[in-house]
């Protein structure tokens, strides 16, 4: 197949300069990406007109200052009945210095901010109230040593205003003990009046620990290094008085909390770190449930199941009911979700969408969202409102919780993927992108039920796609011999990437990128790194192999025990199949992932030596065997290698040889392929040492390899010069071997 039109094809003029590369980076780069929207308060003109501001925050990259820079940016929406009349900027942007959360108040009177100040190399934390245009407190956190770093990611913290607006909640690592060495000199010993006086100061000093200095403290693992023990902590206001709850079980870790109804407890997600605690960012399966402490008696009440996996609770707004996300535990790292309710007056569970395991005759295929909007509910309290792939592409979903019947909202529109913000009294703020369209903001209110069809969306800001740049979605059934015997008639999909400015006859080269995971996916949205690949003259191939999320549980379940064959095989019929039709070079394919991805890479330059001419893979897994002692998701390696993990089992000889088998590395005295390797130093996931076996062997046998080190760099190597430097030479050595 890939000799079949040789002679006869004519190449692509590709762009090769790095001048011209660095330039057309640099202009793609300046795209922001929405992370946040807070709708104000209603207001009524005095001619009768309803308004209310719209708040967002935006993130982009800066080349120069080599960072993310933070900045928000307000609107104006006017509407009537539920119809956007007009909606349009207000003012400019503003960069957000420090910011690492903030909140505002229901009723947008008041604003917390937790900022980070850095005072002679030492780094402070400020917990900052605002009132509508000034300061009002600026309270010092850090002296007050109540406890550690205030948390401010996805999977604990949370910055949440009392009902009374009177309190703040927040998640901070626990208050830990000073040690010191066995050999520390000690100051002159006090007399015993002395002594007395300094036992009955408040703010006295607590003995330091000797011999504890080098003590190992375990924490969450990749993005969540050095946080160990969250707690609750309230602000009292008025008081600045700061309260470190009690009555939290020991052997849990809380977060992800807010005020429960009447303000008279806190409910929050708690994680059990027993044994020992296993990474936790973008692993939805770790043991957890719903939990609710009383602030009077300190009693903690569990609410939920407490052998599966939770997250995610979202108070409906008549304070009735919590809507949460429940998954298996210690299973595959994402998988389907059920979504479940807790009525707070019946004390009653119940399960208002199961697992969807093959896709139903509607299209829909399950829940598989990392997380549910912070604000999701309807305002009758009767519908949640979430974002969720189906298939290959985001959608937004409205779910009835009395009946559990689910409805597309944006299914008839664009075929690109959606992403609800936030939703406030029926005013929906979501984001939309596509493969050749930047994000884009806009607004739309929720129409009553049964009339979704009328909802009618007002962008805010006017983004226009690209007009070089064409895709399309791709569905592909496996062939017979390639079927799944315990989980038989499974179909996937990719996205195929290509730019228009192709001359009739010319065959454009391929990158084929496999997602990592493996269990998630590609969606049809604006991706920087692709989106500059086929902009220089690439056609771009991303599978969603079987396995991937969005597709049913069913196809999630085939995976696990079939890693390194099924996923690879999907993977090379895909590129097989796109050859047919596409005018695609057959002789200039390079094959590009990471993690997951990177590890199947890998997989396809071994078991096709000679179909791709070029490989880069960024942090991949090679040795699955060696990566289990190292990694922050040991459970990881033996799931996908088709065995039930228990944090007590000592792994049998077959387990390993299992492992050994489906990796990599026992394909490499077939590579051929010149490989790069991108490698992050602080990678707590796929350890660095993982690329560095691979660069060894292929040295050794004389296969062209380079090896980037990104110092400070994790798992995503998502810093700005660490990502830009990446995607750069990835061209470049795509570019050079496939001989461009």
């Amino acid at each position: 197949m890939a000799s079949a039109r040789v002679g006869t094809q004519v190449p692509h003029k590709l762009l090769t300069n790095p001048e011209e590369l660095s330039a057309i980076y640099k202009e793609y780069s300046v795209f922001p990406t929405l992370s946040k929207a807070c709708v104000g308060p209603e207001v009524t003109s005095q001619y009768g007109g309803k308004y209310c501001n719209i708040y967002t925050e935006w993130t982009q990259r800066d080349l120069e200052r080599k960072e993310h820079v933070k900045f928000c940016r307000q609107y104006i929406t006017f509407y009537d009945n539920k119809s956007v009349v007009y909606s349009g900027p207000s003012g400019n942007c503003t960069e957000i210095k420090g910011e690492l959360l903030s909140s505002e108040s229901r009723s947008g009177a008041l604003k917390a901010v937790v900022r980070e100040v850095t005072s002679n190399t030492e780094k402070k934390h400020f917990l900052e109230i605002w009132s509508r245009n000034c300061k009002i407190k600026s309270i010092d956190l850090t002296a007050l040593e109540k406890h550690g770093k205030v948390y401010e990611d996805d999977e604990f913290g949370c910055l949440v205003w009392s009902h009374s607006e009177t309190h703040i909640l927040y998640v901070a690592e626990k208050k830990c003990c000073k040690t010191e060495s066995f050999f520390q000199t000690k100051p002159p010993e006090l007399s015993s009046v002395e002594e007395e006086e300094e036992c009955m100061r408040p703010d006295k000093k607590v003995k330091p620990i000797k011999g504890d200095q080098f003590v190992f403290y375990e924490d969450w693992g990749e993005n969540l290094v050095k946080k160990s023990i969250p707690v609750l902590c309230v602000l009292d206001i008025e008081s600045n008085n700061i309260s470190v709850l009690e009555g939290i079980p020991d052997h849990i870790s809380p977060g992800q909390a807010f005020w429960a109804p009447g303000d008279t407890g806190i409910v929050f997600i708690g994680k059990w770190h027993d044994p020992f605690r296993l990474g936790s960012k973008l692993c939805t399966n770790r043991r957890s449930a719903l939990f609710y402490v009383d602030l009077t008696g300190g009693k903690c009440e569990l609410l939920s199941s407490d052998v599966n996996a939770v997250r995610s609770p979202r108070l409906s707004p008549d304070f009735c009911r919590i809507v949460y996300l429940e998954e298996d535990a210690l299973g595959p790292h994402r998988e389907c979700a059920r979504l479940c309710m807790y009525d707070w007056y019946t004390k009653k569970t119940s399960v208002v969408l199961e697992t969807i395991h093959r896709p139903r005759e509607d299209g829909f295929t399950g829940i598989f969202s990392l997380t549910l909007p912070m604000y999701c509910w309807s305002s009758d309290s009767e519908r949640v409102v979430l974002d969720t792939n189906q298939r290959s592409r985001q959608v937004l979903l409205e779910v009835n919780i009395t009946s559990g019947a689910v409805k597309c909202l944006t299914k008839e529109l664009a075929e690109g993927s959606w992403a609800l913000l936030t939703i406030d009294r029926d005013l929906m703020v979501v984001r939309y992108s596509s493969p050749n369209c930047p994000p884009n903001l806009k607004v739309g209110f929720l129409p009553s039920a049964g009339k979704e069809e009328e909802i009618s969306w007002v962008s805010l800001e006017k983004v226009e796609p690209f007009s070089d740049i064409e895709w399309k979605i791709i569905s592909l059934t496996p062939p017979s011999e390639h079927e799944n015997v315990k989980y038989p008639g499974l179909d996937f999909e990719a996205i195929l990437l290509k730019p228009t400015n192709v001359h009739e006859g010319s065959y454009v080269p391929l990158i084929v990128s496999p997602h990592g995971g493996p269990h998630s996916a590609f969606v049809t949205e604006w991706m920087l790194r692709y989106a500059f690949f086929c902009r220089i003259g690439f056609a771009v191939l991303l599978v969603n192999y079987r396995g991937s999320t969005g597709f049913g549980q069913d196809s999630i379940l085939s995976l696990p025990g079939n890693v390194g064959k099924q996923d690879v095989l999907d993977v090379q019929y895909a590129v097989e199949y796109i050859l047919k039709p596409e005018a695609i070079d057959a002789e200039k394919i390079a094959v590009a992932g990471g993690s997951h991805g990177g590890f199947l890479s890998c997989h396809l330059i071994g078991q096709f030596p000679a179909f791709y001419k070029a490989c880069v893979s960024r942090n991949p897994v090679i040795n699955i065997a060696t990566m289990f002692g190292t990694t922050d998701i040991p459970d990881w390696t033996v799931v996908e290698a088709g065995f039930e993990y228990k944090a007590d089992s000592v792994l049998s000889s077959s387990a390993w040889s299992e492992m050994l088998k489906k990796s990599p590395i026992v394909y490499a005295s077939q590579v051929k392929t010149p490989v790069l390797l991108a490698l992050g130093e602080n990678d707590r996931r796929v350890p660095c040492h993982q690329g560095i076996e691979f660069y060894r062997i292929l040295k050794a046998r004389g296969v062209p390899v380079r090896l980037l080190w990104y110092p400070g760099s994790n798992h995503a190597l998502a810093d700005v010069d660490a990502e830009a430097d990446c995607v750069m030479n990835q061209a470049l050595w795509i570019i050079q071997h496939l001989k461009c």
